[in-house]
Order: C-alpha cells, then sequence, then structure tokens
C-alpha cells in the first residue's frame, strides 16, 4: 500500500489522553495518583480523495476517539491532522472554522439520539443550509431539503414529519441528508448502520455508496462488522487499544492478514463453505486500558508472544505488499503469511 502523493485526509501520531482521576479531595485521602487514559496513541494514516478507509476493532479501542478528533470535537493531545494541506485543528480554533466544518461533516452512530425530536425533517436538514449561509430564502430552503430526501431515497413531502413518525433506516438517510447539506467532501462515518437491520444496513450502505461515486466523497468509515468493512472499504486500519496494529489494502488484508489480532478477527467470522471447520473464537479479554500491559498491548493474547513482545513497543512498520504492521513477530519472520 502506497502512501498517495497528496492525500486529502493525513492524521499523523494522533493523540488523545483523558483525565478520569477521583476527585482532588478523594485523591488526598485515599493516597491515590491520577488516572490518565490514553483513548488514542500515536495514529497515523492517510486517505485519498474519493475513498475509503475503514478503522475496525473491538469496542474501546478508540474508534469513536479518532473520528471526534477528526471533526474538532476533541482536541489531540499530541499529534495533528491536516485536511487538503491545511491544519484542520489550527483551522477549526482560528478565522477558518466555518469553512473548515463546512468541508467536514459526521454521520452519528444512533439515529434514535442525533436527531432533535422537536423539529420538522425541514428543520434539521436545514439547519446547517442556514448556519453558513448556503440559503436564505424559504422557498429555495424547501426546494435544497426536497433535493437532499431525494437523493438519500426519500420522498420531499417527508420534510413536513418528525423524527419519530420514521424507522430507523430512514432515520439514519435523514441524517446523511443532513450531513451532505454543506457540500461536504469529508465524510467520518461513526458506525453509522450499527443499530440497523441487516437488511435496513445494506440498504444505507448502498446509498452511501452511490454518493461517493456521484459526488466523490472521501469516508473515515469506522465499524466493528467486517462484513460491512470488506463492502465498502478501500483500505482497512485495525485498531487494538488506542494504537493501529494493521494497515492494509482491503484485498490484501483479509486475503493475507499479517498481525495476529488481525487475524484472530478474521478467523472468528463464521464462513458458510467452511462448515467442517472448528472456528477460533476471539482469545482472551481486552486489558484494562487505564492500566496496558508493558511492551506489545496485544502480548497476553498473542499465541506468539516472546520476551520482547512483553518489553518493547513495536512500530507500524511497512512490510511485504505495502501493508504496514506493528508486530516484532511479523518484522522477524516468527508469522509466516496467512
Amino acid at each position: 500500500m502506497n502512501p498517495a502523493p497528496n492525500p486529502l485526509v493525513r492524521a499523523h501520531d494522533l493523540a488523545r489522553t483523558f483525565d478520569v482521576s477521583a476527585p482532588w479531595l478523594n485523591r488526598v485521602i485515599e493516597r491515590k495518583p491520577r488516572q490518565l487514559l490514553h483513548a488514542v496513541d500515536g495514529v497515523s494514516f492517510e486517505i485519498e480523495k474519493g475513498k475509503t478507509l475503514a478503522l475496525v476493532g473491538e469496542s474501546g479501542c478508540g474508534k469513536s476517539t479518532v473520528a471526534r478528533l477528526l471533526v474538532g470535537l476533541y482536541e489531540p493531545t499530541r499529534g495533528g491532522f491536516s485536511f487538503d494541506g491545511q491544519d484542520a485543528h489550527a483551522a477549526f480554533k482560528g478565522k477558518g472554522a466555518r469553512a473548515m466544518r463546512r468541508r467536514i461533516q459526521m454521520i452519528f452512530q444512533d439515529p434514535y439520539a442525533s436527531l432533535n425530536p422537536r423539529w420538522l425533517v425541514q428543520d434539521i436538514i436545514g439547519e446547517p443550509l442556514r448556519e453558513h449561509g448556503l440559503v436564505t430564502q424559504a422557498a429555495a430552503l424547501k426546494t435544497r431539503v426536497g433535493e437532499l430526501l431525494t437523493s438519500v431515497g426519500l420522498a420531499p413531502q417527508d420534510m413536513a414529519k418528525y423524527p419519530h413518525q420514521f424507522s430507523g433506516g430512514q432515520r439514519q438517510r435523514i441524517s446523511i441528508a443532513r450531513a451532505l447539506a454543506t457540500e461536504p467532501e469529508f465524510l467520518v462515518c461513526d458506525e453509522p448502520t450499527s443499530a440497523l437491520d441487516v437488511s435496513v444496513q445494506a440498504q444505507v450502505l448502498n446509498i452511501m455508496k452511490d454518493l461517493q461515486q456521484k459526488q466523490g466523497l472521501t469516508y473515515l468509515f469506522i465499524s466493528h462488522n467486517l462484513a460491512v468493512v470488506r463492502h465498502v472499504s478501500d483500505q482497512v486500519g485495525v485498531m487494538y487499544l488506542g494504537r493501529l496494529v494493521e494497515l492494509a489494502d482491503k484485498q490484501q488484508l483479509f486475503s493475507q492478514p499479517r498481525h495476529p489480532y488481525t487475524r484472530m478477527l478474521l478467523d472468528a467470522i463464521p464462513k458458510m463453505h467452511d462448515t467442517g471447520r472448528a472456528r477460533t473464537p476471539v482469545q482472551g479479554e481486552v486489558p484494562n486500558p487505564l492500566d496496558p500491559p508493558p511492551g506489545c498491548a496485544f502480548n497476553p493474547r498473542c499465541p506468539f508472544a516472546n520476551a520482547r513482545c512483553r518489553s518493547e513497543r513495536p512500530q507500524l512498520l511497512q512490510g511485504e505488499g505495502g501493508a504496514r504492521v506493528a508486530c516484532h513477530a511479523v518484522e522477524e519472520g516468527r508469522i509466516g503469511r496467512a
């Protein structure tokens, strides 16, 4: 996987730490130190214009924190994120905030919580149009909202309804229409189909793929569903305890996974044609993120771990076929190709 010469999105050593300590007085009385949670710890990736990078991993690995960092809801503790060659976080804090937020939008996970239940659909989708000064006249606003609803497979007449009058899949389409209102170039999608039924998931994903082809959208797609990731992505990044452990093109990652954690995730998927083969479940538990193990965070669950893995943290290095892998066993040749 060769890096793009001028990627639209570039995250470099992105990190976010949260202070989850008890109140000061409790710490003094109980003589406890401050506790820091390293939710994201040195994540780097690039996304070409018009492409989709998917981030996968178990719950709590930092995927959603990465999403919030990219749209400016969180400020990074370390590292940075550049969009179209511009420092995005500097823009979020400066005079260019409105222009940057217009170009970067987010689709949230829960369509039941992300829409204001007291607003009509017309007001929900029309708010970013008014906020950014894209449409000011009432008639033009209605026309534009109708066009956006049509683009996601709903009817213009639906603008006169409230969110509770729609199913979950329809609500997520409204969320997509709202995100598209400012004509963004980059969409951060935080598990946009996880709250939906499987048949509805397919409809929403197909809408997103069609919109990407028509409008040249760039996606960061966050999911824990590997079947969804295989359907929508061009590249896949596998996260574990706040760090990227493997980053590769989709075909290569699914056909020749290198990192033991990636292999474990893929091996746990039931396969229709392998009915006689025993499935390998994902072994062990994710360590406490407040007290991660030394060295490689995956070493307590890894069958290939040795003394180096327990003491030295691996770096994300370029491997065979262009994939980037953070694993001492792969680097030393102790693990062959899958």
